[in-house]
């Protein structure tokens, strides 16, 4: 199960169904079956603040995802702050939505056990991020 809610803040998800549909098959592509994720959208301001009680780390972020997986069935609170979204759409020169989902699958992609820390790690992580926007569309 997959759902979307608002923590704090006025916001619109475009495409629900879709999007639903879509991570659900780059779970099933990754050979991962689907428990329940939930998708908090919320404010820098409030993903910050999350980010400091939680991780101890002071920064803004786009997402934190809480892993709460067994084996393959993958599950988890994953938090996204629609305002560093926004931002980096406008740095990265994409659309709100095609970062969005990038950031979306992202998540997905870390519970799948997707690492980003290392430059190859991240190199991977990309492309996989890549070959599911292609997908989206």
């Amino acid at each position: 199960m997959i759902s979307f809610q608002n923590l704090s803040i006025d916001f619109k998800l475009k495409e629900k169904t879709k999007l639903k549909q879509w991570i659900k098959a780059v779970t099933e592509k990754e050979k991962h079956t689907l428990g329940t994720i939930n998708y908090i959208f919320c404010s820098d301001e409030e993903l910050l603040e999350i980010n400091i009680r939680h991780l101890n780390h002071n920064t803004y972020t786009d997402i934190i995802t809480f892993d709460y997986t067994e084996s393959k069935k993958i599950s988890s609170d994953i938090f996204i702050s629609v305002d560093r979204v926004a931002e980096n759409a406008k740095k990265f020169n994409v659309t709100f939505e095609e970062e969005l989902h990038r950031v979306m699958i992202h998540g997905v992609l870390h519970l799948c056990g997707y690492k980003d820390k290392s430059k190859a790690d991240a190199d991977l992580m990309r492309q996989k991020e890549n070959q599911a926007l292609k997908s989206f569309k």
